[in-house]
This record gives structure tokens, sequence and C-alpha cells, in this order.
């Protein structure tokens, strides 16, 4: 069976500290793997996507087949961790897509001013 992915950015130093601080807090580590989008690994599967999901700037999650982008694929990590973490889920959907992409565009275009590159990228992960 493929594992679920999740597509990060490599150059990014939220995207690495959000992988680290993933990695400890998941239920089964060996369920979901990362890879940067910048990777080969990433590449390829962003390949695979819809044109509109390739053109995306953003973090993907590849889960049973199926990519999702943007805030949907940042809410649909949390089933992946322990159940303190995981019971947020459904809350999240509660607040509307517009709104939930509005702020992860927000954020995605402050990161690189406020989170430093790393020296060394955390990604890729198996």
């Amino acid at each position: 069976m493929e594992r679920d992915t999740l597509l990060l950015d490599g150059d990014c130093g939220l995207c690495n500290r959000l992988a680290q601080w993933l990695r400890p807090r998941m239920k089964d580590p060996q369920a979901l793997q990362f890879f940067a989008i910048e990777s080969d690994e990433g590449k390829e599967l962003i390949a695979t996507f819809p044109e509109h999901y390739q053109a995306a700037d953003s973090v993907y999650l590849l889960k049973s087949g199926r990519p999702y982008i943007r805030s949907a694929a940042a809410i649909r990590c949390l089933p992946y961790l322990k159940w303190y973490y995981a019971m947020w889920y459904p809350l999240c959907w509660l607040v509307p897509l517009p709104l939930r992409n509005l702020v992860y565009r927000f954020v995605a275009k402050v990161r690189h001013r406020i989170f430093k590159a790393p020296t060394e990228c955390y990604l890729p992960i198996r």
C-alpha cells in the first residue's frame, strides 16, 4: 500500500519546523511520508496532480491517491496525529474554506520573513 505523502517547501523555515514538529506527534510515523516540493520525488508527484494544483505554490497532501492543497491539506494532517491533536479536525472544518485559505495565504506570504531559511533541510523523510 502506498503511504500518504506531505509535500512541503524545503527552503522554508516554517515548513521545516512543521515537519520536525509533526514527526514525534504522529500516531503512526509510517503512515505519512514527507518530501520537499523541490525534490525529485516531490516534482514527480506534483506532475501527476491536476493542472490547477500544479501551479499552486502550496503545501500538498496526497491522501489515498487524492491531492489536497493549502488549508485543506493542512487540516487533513490532523488525523495523522495523536488524539489530543486529531480531535481538532472536525472543528477546523467549521471554518469556511475561503476564510481558511485567506489565513493560509497570509501566512504563506510572510513565512520567509518570519522564519529563517534552514541551514539543513529536514526533508525528504521517508
